[in-house]
């Protein structure tokens, strides 16, 4: 029996917004592939690195997490960089707030899902429940996939021993230039980019690891203040 027909009649079935989380979701959820394998790498058991992506469950922050631990930094540095990271999550948390606005326990697991790619998602809709079919499509496709993947990626890390030797070291700065580059379509994004990326090459040789991307999302955290300062005027 062919499980074709019925799949693509569900696909014609889904909505816009949904079709487009959907391919938002599987894309993002590659790259947890890349996490898994990083993360075993770090040091992190299969265990840790799969726990690592159900609760802190931000790409970013989790990257800059196994990033700093692998460059020997203390737990303390790679919880600073990791939460600075985060910090957009709690400014998403208010443009999710009020377009969906979630009650009871609909509101811990939007909280859960308030990620760039389910508010990039709702944000790109112009009607109200388009916006919120794509959060919610978005948001459960990416935590599934992120999930599933940073398994296979941490089991593959393991069998395949050293990852260095496949390459895989360059994944974490390929998955964060992924998730940065739809980002950089103005003027002001690419110079707060050009000026953290030359902090960050600037403080690598002098202070311990893990603060360079502290000191780079400061610089990039003033350059924003500054300009939407400056614009208000």
């Amino acid at each position: 029996m062919s499980l074709a027909p019925p799949i693509a009649s569900t696909v014609r079935a889904l909505t816009p917004a949904q079709r487009r989380g959907l391919s938002v979701g599987l894309a993002t959820g590659l790259y947890g592939i890349s996490f898994g394998a990083l993360a075993v790498t770090a040091g992190l058991s299969v265990w840790q690195a799969s726990a690592l992506s159900a609760l802190m469950f931000t790409g970013g922050s989790q990257f800059a997490f196994i990033g700093v631990v692998a460059g020997g930094g203390a737990l303390g540095s790679a919880t600073a960089a990791a939460s600075l990271l985060g910090v957009r999550n709690a400014l998403y948390g208010v443009t999710a707030n009020a377009m969906l606005r979630p009650h009871g326990w609909r509101k811990l697991l939007a909280a859960q899902v308030t990620i760039d790619e389910s508010i990039a998602t709702a944000s790109g809709q112009d009607d109200p429940d388009e916006e919120r079919r794509g959060f919610w499509t978005a948001g459960a496709a990416v935590f599934v996939l992120w999930n599933l993947f940073t398994l296979v990626g941490a089991l593959a890390g393991n069998a395949l021993g050293d990852p260095t030797v496949w390459g895989l070291d360059g994944a974490a700065v390929a998955a964060f230039l992924g998730l940065l580059w739809p980002r950089l379509s103005g003027r002001d994004p690419i110079a707060i980019a050009v000026v953290a990326a030359a902090v960050t090459l600037l403080a690598v040789p002098v202070v311990p690891a893990g603060l360079p991307i502290i000191l780079a999302a400061l610089v990039a955290a003033l350059m924003t203040w500054a300009h939407v300062r400056s614009r208000q005027r």
